[in-house]
């Protein structure tokens, strides 16, 4: 490896918060085919950061996003990381100090939890003792036990208890960038929706720069902070925040994305604090909602208990105020659907 690509490799490796990633007319075409998998792809984007792209399947997301870390490599354009043309890099090197987590999550069985973390800090030349410490570290972030879990093998583990030590691992070298590949879409229901909160947690705290695929379009709103909405050969349809892509589509396309229920997506999005309250109405129990949730979660108490009102209190436990369907709905400026009736709106001034 040359002085360079060394230097280079290691301005990268000294940031371990989120640093900017630029593609730059990115094409990448495989032997034998006509048409591109990826075409003409220009995108930027911020430190700390969390993309997603969402897109149906074969549409070139993953492909695009394995080109950053050279996985695949580009026929033509440039990725740049912090400033540095990837390109000129290392790929071996390069892929060491960016996070990779996969759907099938790919740990090694032969190996224990503690082991399987321990890879690339070993392939990067730690002492024992700094890569011991950082093992129990990352296994504690991810909210397993050190103790419990660092001897056992990945068939003892269940599938959201590996999924989680995938993105330990991801961590383990404290990349500034991750690249994420479905990690949650194997997992069900209630797994998955444990996983992405446990993730938004973890990503308040070690403010990665992160590109995350999906095909599930209210995972990319629930995470991301801007969602690019990809077509055939990765063309952008789309490429702004959850809540300006509920509120105005680009076209049919990324319409059919949103699907059904607009409304209340972009509801879960929107702080309770937005709306404007009435006076509290002396509720007490269930019938509440805290000022820090959003204005989704009100709406659910308000339709799940049948009340015409809730109070809304702060982290004491103190009423601040009241809310109803019709005050929610005026945060959008538009009925909900299903939810708010006209004669109802009318009467509720």
């Amino acid at each position: 490896m040359s002085e360079s690509t060394a230097t280079g490799v290691a301005a990268i490796a000294r940031n371990t918060s989120g640093v900017g990633i630029t593609l730059d007319h990115v094409t990448k075409v495989y032997p034998g085919t006509e048409a591109p998998a990826v075409d003409d792809f220009s995108m930027s984007v911020q430190p700390g950061e969390l993309i997603m792209f969402v897109g149906p399947s074969g549409c070139g997301k993953t492909t695009t996003m394995k080109m950053i870390n050279r996985i695949i490599e580009p026929s033509s354009g440039s990725i740049a990381i912090d400033g540095r043309d990837v390109l000129s890099l290392n790929p071996n090197e390069l892929r060491r100090h960016i996070g990779y987590v996969i759907q099938q999550i790919g740990l090694f069985p032969h190996m224990t939890i503690a082991e399987n973390i321990a890879v690339v800090p070993r392939l990067l030349g730690w002492n024992k003792q700094k890569t011991a410490d950082r093992v129990d570290e990352l296994i504690e972030t991810v909210q397993l036990d050190a103790a419990t879990f660092g001897s056992r093998y990945p068939k003892q583990l269940s599938g959201g208890q590996q999924q989680r030590v995938g993105v330990a691992r991801a961590l383990a070298a404290d990349p500034p960038v991750m690249l994420m590949d479905e990690p949650f879409g194997a997992t069900d229901p209630i797994t998955r929706e444990k996983l992405q909160a446990e993730f938004l947690r973890l990503q308040e705290s070690i403010g990665k720069t992160i590109i995350f695929v999906t095909h599930d379009f209210d995972e990319a709103i629930k995470l991301g902070d801007r969602i690019a909405v990809l077509s055939e050969r990765s063309q952008i349809e789309q490429f702004d925040t959850p809540a300006n892509i509920l509120a105005a589509p680009a076209n049919d396309y990324v319409r059919s994305f949103i699907g059904h229920g607009a409304a209340l997506k972009r509801l879960a999005l929107i702080p309770v604090s937005e709306a404007r309250l009435a006076a509290a109405q002396g509720t007490s129990g269930l019938a509440t909602v805290r000022a820090d949730a959003t204005l989704r979660d009100a709406l659910d108490t308000l339709v799940l208990l049948g009340v015409p009102s809730i109070d809304v209190i702060d982290a004491g436990g103190r009423a601040v105020g009241s809310l109803t369907v019709e005050r929610i709905s005026d945060v959008l400026g538009a009925d909900i659907p299903g939810v708010t009736a006209p004669d109802t709106r009318a009467a509720g001034a």
